[in-house]
């Protein structure tokens, strides 16, 4: 039977249901340390009627990908917003920890695809991500936290102190079409 939290664990096992501790979520001191304000007001325990934030967890995709991240540990920290009335995930972002060398071994943290289901746009779901795995980077003891974007939202990621560095041009290259 699958739980309201999205998971199936067997026995019960949420360490190995959950992408990562959930626990380090709910300590997050978010409403002390946010950068964004939000009108209406909303947190990390209460984002509007059914919906809750949690790590990513094994039945909401792919077993096969999620075990593949798993066995990574302490490296990839993805977290969904799941709609609990219709079972589905609306929002998801990940944060990826790499550890780099010129930097005495330190980590550097990457927030990755912050996604809102288009639905659930305007509630300020994608901002509150952002907020939380930006203070979660901080806590995992990242010694900095970087994201990429498009130009024109270089002014929603300033809310949260991130700054463009134009010495840094960030290119890719890519190897699986879009």
């Amino acid at each position: 039977m699958k739980k309201a939290n999205g998971c199936n664990p067997s026995n019960n096992d949420y360490e190995e249901c959950y992408l990562f501790d959930p626990q380090i979520l709910h300590d997050l001191e978010f409403e002390n340390q946010k950068s964004a304000s939000y009108k209406p007001e909303i947190n990390l325990t209460n984002l509007g009627e059914g919906l809750t934030i949690r790590p990513l967890c094994i039945s909401d995709y792919d077993k096969e990908r999620f075990q593949l991240m798993k066995s990574q540990p302490n490296l990839y920290y993805t977290v969904v917003i799941e709609d609990t009335v219709m079972h589905r995930v609306v929002g998801t972002t990940t944060l990826v920890k790499e550890m780099h060398f010129i930097r005495q071994c330190g980590f550097r943290g990457r927030i990755e695809d912050v996604i809102v289901h288009s639905s659930y746009q305007g509630k300020q779901l994608g901002k509150l991500l952002v907020d939380a795995l930006t203070l979660l980077s901080k806590r995992l003891g990242c010694y900095m936290v970087s994201l990429e974007c498009d130009d024109r939202v270089v002014p929603f990621y300033s809310k949260f102190g991130y700054v463009k560095e134009e010495e840094h041009n960030y290119m890719l290259r890519r190897f699986i079409p879009k």
